[in-house]
């Protein structure tokens, strides 16, 4: 098992294995087609009132990952996400952002790596 990112923009490939959109919100000019998804776990992104103070303050990046992590580990979801891994070789975590190191899921992927899930870089 190994969980991997992908913006939902980049083609759909073979090698992505199961494909989740983790946005709370639909990505902009993507039909669902086009997507691909196999899921959409909306749950899992961070609260509405977390990514209203994320987008307003981008400098607060440290406080946004600390206050995800938090929203994370109190949410039910993350069982959900860490069972995919048992059941799929590889499951890829969709996301719209433009920026890959700066963004909700790569706080995912390390939230699944300390509870010992297997991640690409």
């Amino acid at each position: 098992m190994a969980y991997a990112m992908k913006r939902v923009y980049d083609t759909p490939g073979a090698s992505d294995g199961y494909r989740v959109l983790v946005d709370r919100l639909w990505p902009r000019g993507v039909s669902k087609e086009r997507a691909d998804l196999d899921l959409w776990l909306k749950d899992i992104a961070p609260s509405a009132e977390l990514r209203k103070d994320w987008h307003h303050n981008p400098d607060r990046h440290d406080e946004f990952v600390a206050r995800y992590v938090s929203e994370l580990d109190a949410n039910p979801v993350t069982a959900d996400l860490l069972g995919l891994g048992s059941e799929h070789d590889r499951v890829t975590l969709l996301y719209s952002s433009h920026d890959p190191s700066v963004n909700h899921v790569a706080i995912i992927l390390g939230w699944l790596a300390r509870h010992g899930a297997s991640v690409e870089d």
